[in-house]
């Protein structure tokens, strides 16, 4: 005999057993308890999340006479009656389901409707439980409007769709509207545990959050999955079998690539992609468990109360947290979620994984030392210094106040490291600081928006007092490590100190200035040209708005 599977096994039969839908249970049960019930009801939500469950739960409460067949319409039907057996059986003639992807034109529509006039069987209400019914044409639905706003007293209509958007506003005006939310994992994972005990199916705990994840909120796939582990597993739902099965990757992976980013090792890297081919992994799975594993670290950076205990890997994301720069987070996720479309376009999916890798390595924040590997050393606050970034400091700056100049055919020797910059105390050249700093991104962005107030130096230490363009970049992590970079430019300590005011003179300011003066002299010189004022007096010709462009 073939065995039922458990998505239809253990369907839950009355509201009691239902999961995941409080909010729904309670409105429909206070509804049949005070005997207020209206005439159509609409469920949306995504697929397996209790729509059709509900549905019959409702037909049941709706049409239940007791054990004893006297009983009234109740919220706790009793699972016993002719009508709560037969509505379970799928054979009861006075609810009728109807499939508007295969129903869906008018003549289906109206054969229900002249049916529904009849009174029904043997039951208190004939149900009619249409689904996916935003799949019924526009003149299906302008069929039934009127019956649904007023349908005979013995009929009540239950509608289910996954796309709410594609019903016309006109019908959804007549129906009671209950949206459908998807399952969390817990609650998948709490239920899977105790369906997997009434089998007698011994699980792991880790192999029942990997499935509740991987059916993203579905209750009906999570079960389905289920079934799938204890056929594949061929004995307990362990946590190595379950990943084998999906493809996902093992969190050490994930956290063994974040450690070889951390500390540059692009040797490492590689040789986890190549690890993961080995074992067939998905990589896309992979991807989307990496950006899975950003996001809790983000979270652990931005409010650390929010990393939770019972999270498996709460250790390792407070660790991470700690040790890495909130920027650099926030590009690994940004690289992490735009990478898995461009998997399809990759020779394969191994060579795009990699390429994402390589290309966090490539494009980390505040470092343009361009080498791949580099030792860290954290901060408070969760920053760090590339001591690569350190040696290369001065030589790039030489390289940035330098004139261009066309490049040797022989190799030059390396610049030798240089010293702190000399400088007049009394007439500190700030905007040629700012530009010679070896900052990038925001910490850059935050330099050229200031401009110098008060200089007072006071032995081996300074405090500068500055105005800053835009304010929003000023944050405390972004000043503290301005003030580092200054310093080791300068070779004093310098504090800096934040006043409110316009920088009328700040790098952006004056660049600013520059780039509007050269568009209106570009400007002018076109309004002032002979040929196009030739053009414009004989043909009627217009300039079109903001379409010139400065000469650079």
């Amino acid at each position: 005999m073939t065995a039922l599977a458990l998505a239809r096994k253990w369907r839950p039969r009355d509201f009691s057993t239902l999961v995941g839908q409080e909010h729904v249970v309670k409105a429909l049960t206070h509804a049949l308890d005070q005997q207020r019930l209206h005439h159509a009801w609409l469920f949306t939500g995504t697929r397996g999340v209790g729509k059709t469950t509900i549905s019959r739960i409702l037909a049941k409460a709706l049409n239940c006479t007791g054990a004893d067949g006297q009983g009234q319409m109740t919220s706790q039907p009793c699972g016993k009656c002719p009508a709560c057996t037969e509505i379970d059986a799928g054979r009861y003639v006075d609810y009728i389901e109807m499939d508007a992807a295969s129903n869906r034109g008018v003549d289906d529509m109206a054969q229900l409707l002249e049916k529904a006039m009849y009174a029904p069987s043997s039951a208190r209400f004939k149900v009619y439980m249409i689904d996916e019914v935003h799949m019924l044409t526009g003149h299906a639905f302008n069929a039934m409007l009127k019956t649904l706003e007023e349908p005979p007293p013995h009929v009540k209509f239950i509608l289910a769709t996954t796309d709410p958007q594609k019903i016309p506003v006109t019908v959804l005006s007549r129906c009671l509207q209950f949206n459908l939310k998807q399952m969390p994992v817990p609650s998948i994972v709490e239920h899977l545990e105790k369906i997997l005990e009434s089998e007698q199916v011994k699980s792991e705990i880790g192999a029942l959050r990997i499935l509740a994840k991987a059916a993203q909120g579905s209750m009906r796939d999570a079960l389905s999955l289920t079934d799938q582990a204890i056929a594949y597993a061929a004995g307990p739902v362990s946590e190595s079998a379950v990943r084998a099965m999906l493809g996902t990757l093992d969190e050490t992976y994930l956290i063994q690539i974040l450690d070889a980013l951390r500390t540059g090792d692009g040797g490492a890297l590689i040789a986890i992609s190549d690890e993961m081919a080995a074992r067939s992994s998905s990589f896309s799975l992979a991807l989307q468990d990496l950006a899975s594993l950003l996001q809790k670290i983000a979270v652990g950076q931005t409010v650390p109360s929010a990393v939770l205990d019972d999270w498996p890997e709460a250790t390792e994301v407070r660790r991470l947290a700690s040790q890495f720069n909130k920027e650099d987070i926030q590009l690994y996720y940004q690289i992490a979620i735009t990478s898995r479309p461009d998997l399809s376009l990759a020779p394969d999916e191994q060579t795009g994984f990699t390429m994402a890798l390589l290309r966090m390595l490539a494009f980390k924040p505040g470092d343009g030392s361009g080498s791949v590997k580099s030792s860290q050393t954290p901060r408070a606050g969760g920053t760090s210094i590339s001591s690569a970034a350190k040696a290369a400091a001065a030589p790039k700056v030489a390289a940035a106040t330098a004139p261009a100049t066309p490049a040797p055919s022989a190799p030059q020797p390396t610049a030798p490291k240089s010293s702190p910059v000399t400088y007049n105390s009394e007439d500190p050249d700030w905007q040629s600081w700012m530009k010679a700093l070896p900052v990038r991104g925001l910490l850059q962005q935050l330099a050229f928006q200031t401009e110098l107030q008060k200089w007072n130096e006071q032995g081996d230490s300074v405090k500068a007092t500055v105005i800053v363009g835009m304010p929003q970049l000023a944050s405390k992590e972004n000043v503290s490590r301005l003030q580092e970079a200054l310093s080791n430019h300068i070779g004093k300590s310098v504090t800096i100190l934040i006043e409110t005011g316009k920088a009328s003179h700040s790098i952006a300011a004056v660049e600013a200035k520059i780039k509007q003066e050269k568009q209106e002299g570009a400007e002018e010189s076109i309004a002032n040209d002979d040929f196009v004022k030739t053009i414009q007096a004989e043909f009627g010709a217009t300039v079109v708005p903001g379409s010139i462009r400065p000469i650079q």
